[in-house]
């Protein structure tokens, strides 16, 4: 497997507003899974089969620090430090 741009374990933060597209059966359409600049930990990494584009499945902490569901993710969408 090739070098990604995260790895399993890592720390990251949102760096804009992710929402349900579907992925989630359980939650609405478009509900907000993370807002810019919230915490979460990659659990899985790997590569869209149609463009072998990353994709990280990613955790995102709550208020209190509870972990959501995995949540997929391209890299454009995380970054390694909060923003500001």
């Amino acid at each position: 497997m090739e070098d990604t741009t995260y790895r399993i374990g890592e720390l990251v933060f949102a760096s804009q507003r992710i929402v349900n597209d579907g992925s989630l059966p359980e939650l609405p359409e478009d509900a907000v899974l993370a807002e810019a600049g919230r915490k979460g930990v990659i659990v899985r990494c790997g590569h869209l089969a149609e463009s072998r584009e990353e994709i990280f499945l990613v955790r995102f902490a709550d208020e209190g620090g509870t972990l959501g569901p995995p949540v997929g993710c391209l890299a454009d969408e995380l970054a390694s430090a909060p923003p500001g």
